[in-house]
Protein backbone atom coordinates (compact mmCIF):
# COMPACT_ATOMS: atom_id res chain seq x y z
CA UNK A 1 0.00 0.00 0.00
CA UNK A 2 1.24 3.49 -0.85
CA UNK A 3 1.57 6.25 1.65
CA UNK A 4 -1.45 8.52 1.85
CA UNK A 5 -0.36 12.10 1.40
CA UNK A 6 -2.48 14.60 3.27
CA UNK A 7 -2.66 18.04 1.69
CA UNK A 8 -1.81 20.71 4.23
CA UNK A 9 -4.23 23.61 4.45
CA UNK A 10 -2.12 26.76 4.16
CA UNK A 11 -5.00 29.04 5.14
CA UNK A 12 -5.72 27.05 8.30
CA UNK A 13 -2.00 27.04 9.20
CA UNK A 14 -1.76 30.77 8.52
CA UNK A 15 -4.68 31.47 10.87
CA UNK A 16 -3.35 29.08 13.50
CA UNK A 17 0.05 30.79 13.44
CA UNK A 18 -1.55 34.23 13.78
CA UNK A 19 -3.59 33.04 16.77
CA UNK A 20 -0.48 31.63 18.44
CA UNK A 21 1.42 34.84 17.70
CA UNK A 22 -1.33 37.00 19.18
CA UNK A 23 -1.34 34.73 22.24
CA UNK A 24 2.39 35.26 22.75
CA UNK A 25 3.30 31.67 21.79
CA UNK A 26 6.09 32.82 19.52
CA UNK A 27 8.10 29.61 19.23
CA UNK A 28 5.09 27.58 18.07
CA UNK A 29 3.91 30.39 15.81
CA UNK A 30 7.37 30.75 14.24
CA UNK A 31 7.49 27.08 13.27
CA UNK A 32 4.06 27.27 11.64
CA UNK A 33 4.81 30.57 9.87
CA UNK A 34 7.95 28.99 8.38
CA UNK A 35 6.04 25.91 7.24
CA UNK A 36 3.31 28.11 5.76
CA UNK A 37 5.91 30.24 3.95
CA UNK A 38 7.19 27.08 2.24
CA UNK A 39 3.66 26.01 1.27
CA UNK A 40 2.86 29.42 -0.20
CA UNK A 41 6.16 29.38 -2.09
CA UNK A 42 5.39 25.96 -3.59
CA UNK A 43 2.01 27.35 -4.68
CA UNK A 44 3.82 30.33 -6.25
CA UNK A 45 2.03 32.71 -3.88
CA UNK A 46 5.20 34.69 -3.33
CA UNK A 47 3.73 37.67 -1.50
CA UNK A 48 2.21 35.51 1.24
CA UNK A 49 5.44 33.51 1.37
CA UNK A 50 7.43 36.70 2.04
CA UNK A 51 4.83 37.75 4.60
CA UNK A 52 5.07 34.43 6.46
CA UNK A 53 8.89 34.66 6.57
CA UNK A 54 8.48 38.18 7.95
CA UNK A 55 6.05 36.99 10.63
CA UNK A 56 8.43 34.15 11.55
CA UNK A 57 11.13 36.79 11.91
CA UNK A 58 8.91 38.81 14.23
CA UNK A 59 8.46 35.70 16.37
CA UNK A 60 12.20 35.07 16.57
CA UNK A 61 12.76 38.75 17.38
CA UNK A 62 10.20 38.56 20.21
CA UNK A 63 12.08 35.51 21.52
CA UNK A 64 15.33 37.52 21.31
CA UNK A 65 16.73 34.91 18.90
CA UNK A 66 18.28 37.65 16.79
CA UNK A 67 20.37 35.29 14.62
CA UNK A 68 17.25 33.38 13.55
CA UNK A 69 15.27 36.59 13.19
CA UNK A 70 17.91 38.17 10.93
CA UNK A 71 18.08 35.02 8.80
CA UNK A 72 14.30 34.95 8.41
CA UNK A 73 13.95 38.67 7.68
CA UNK A 74 16.70 38.36 5.07
CA UNK A 75 14.80 35.49 3.42
CA UNK A 76 11.71 37.68 3.32
CA UNK A 77 13.70 40.60 1.88
CA UNK A 78 15.46 38.48 -0.76
CA UNK A 79 12.21 37.00 -2.05
CA UNK A 80 10.51 40.41 -1.87
CA UNK A 81 13.19 42.00 -4.06
CA UNK A 82 13.15 39.07 -6.52
CA UNK A 83 9.40 39.45 -6.97
CA UNK A 84 9.19 43.24 -7.00
CA UNK A 85 7.79 43.77 -3.50
CA UNK A 86 10.48 46.36 -2.82
CA UNK A 87 8.73 48.33 -0.08
CA UNK A 88 8.06 45.13 1.84
CA UNK A 89 11.67 44.11 1.28
CA UNK A 90 12.91 47.38 2.78
CA UNK A 91 10.80 46.78 5.87
CA UNK A 92 12.28 43.29 6.26
CA UNK A 93 15.81 44.69 5.85
CA UNK A 94 15.14 47.32 8.51
CA UNK A 95 14.08 44.60 10.92
CA UNK A 96 17.16 42.52 10.00
CA UNK A 97 19.29 45.59 10.68
CA UNK A 98 17.70 45.86 14.14
CA UNK A 99 18.66 42.23 14.76
CA UNK A 100 22.28 42.92 13.83
CA UNK A 101 22.26 45.97 16.11
CA UNK A 102 21.10 43.74 18.98
CA UNK A 103 23.89 41.29 18.09
CA UNK A 104 26.39 44.19 17.97
CA UNK A 105 27.43 43.25 14.42
CA UNK A 106 28.36 46.73 13.25
CA UNK A 107 29.59 45.71 9.79
CA UNK A 108 26.26 44.01 9.02
CA UNK A 109 24.36 47.06 10.29
CA UNK A 110 26.45 49.32 8.03
CA UNK A 111 25.96 46.99 5.05
CA UNK A 112 22.18 46.97 5.51
CA UNK A 113 22.04 50.73 6.06
CA UNK A 114 23.69 51.16 2.67
CA UNK A 115 21.35 48.68 0.96
CA UNK A 116 18.24 50.23 2.56
CA UNK A 117 19.32 53.72 1.44
CA UNK A 118 19.93 52.47 -2.13
CA UNK A 119 16.53 50.79 -2.38
CA UNK A 120 14.72 53.79 -0.90
CA UNK A 121 16.44 56.09 -3.45
CA UNK A 122 15.39 53.75 -6.23
CA UNK A 123 11.80 53.74 -4.97
CA UNK A 124 11.73 57.54 -4.73
CA UNK A 125 12.93 57.87 -8.32
CA UNK A 126 10.08 55.64 -9.53
CA UNK A 127 7.41 57.91 -8.03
Amino acid sequence: MGEVKIKEDHVKLHKQANTLFEGGKYKEAMEIFQKTAELYFKMQNFFDSTSMHYKAGECAFALKDYEKAAETFNKSADLSFQKGFDRFGVSALEYARDCYKALKQKSKVKELDKKITEVKKKLESVF
